[in-house]
């Protein structure tokens, strides 16, 4: 992928007859490698900037579904509607039913809870946090990391364990007077979490 790039970049570069006096100059300095925020060599394209420490940190967090990593924090069924109106029912709908190029959240099937005949790839049901998502704590990840939409990591941690306990409630998955922390958020056991099963494959030998 690099190389193409490479190669679709340096094919559109004018040719040095090509160039007036002014931009052999630029790049005579952009091919000595001092073209600003580049590292100072030809290979640079000058794209992109070094990452500041605080975008890093914000999207440095793994909470896997032990739950071990989740921070300190609370958030209530309560403060989650508000918070959630704020934030995501724009693109998701004022009840999580989702909208046009947004998914759906929030759904059981009839029965309330996932049936017995449950696949992955049944046309006929929607795949909603509450017939849907294995875990609790990774629904708290994802939220945390890439939402909302425009400016993902921007929530605080309350609000995150918020937000999820609201999705969690309207999923009739906890009740609306719970209020979530890292332990209550451990403890919850999603409807569809039987139907998961895990990867216990283990890694083949590559030959270099």
């Amino acid at each position: 992928m690099c190389t193409l790039v490479a190669v679709a970049l340096s094919a559109c570069s004018p040719s040095p007859n090509d160039r007036t006096d002014a931009t052999n100059a630029s790049f005579a300095s952009y091919d000595a490698g001092a073209v600003p925020g580049g590292p100072g060599s030809k290979q640079s394209y000058a794209l992109g900037h070094l990452a500041a420490d605080s975008a890093i940190a914000a999207m440095n967090q793994d909470i896997g579904p032990d739950g071990v990593e989740l921070p300190a924090g609370r958030g209530s069924v309560q403060r989650g509607a508000v918070v959630y109106a704020a934030q995501c029912s724009q693109c998701h709908g004022a009840k999580g039913e989702g909208l046009p190029t947004f998914p759906k959240l929030v759904g059981r099937d009839s029965a309330g809870a996932p049936t017995p005949e449950f696949q992955f790839a049944t046309k006929n049901k929607t795949k909603t946090i509450g017939n849907y998502w294995p875990y609790a704590t990774t629904l708290f990840d994802y939220i945390k990391r890439a939402m909302p939409f425009a400016t993902p990591g921007s929530m605080t941690d309350d609000d995150v364990y918020a937000v999820t306990a609201f999705l969690l409630s309207a999923n009739a998955v906890i009740p609306d007077t719970t209020t979530l922390d890292a332990v209550a958020l451990r403890a919850i056991r999603m409807p569809a979490r039987d139907h998961f099963v895990p990867d216990n494959r283990k890694p083949t030998a590559t030959t270099k």
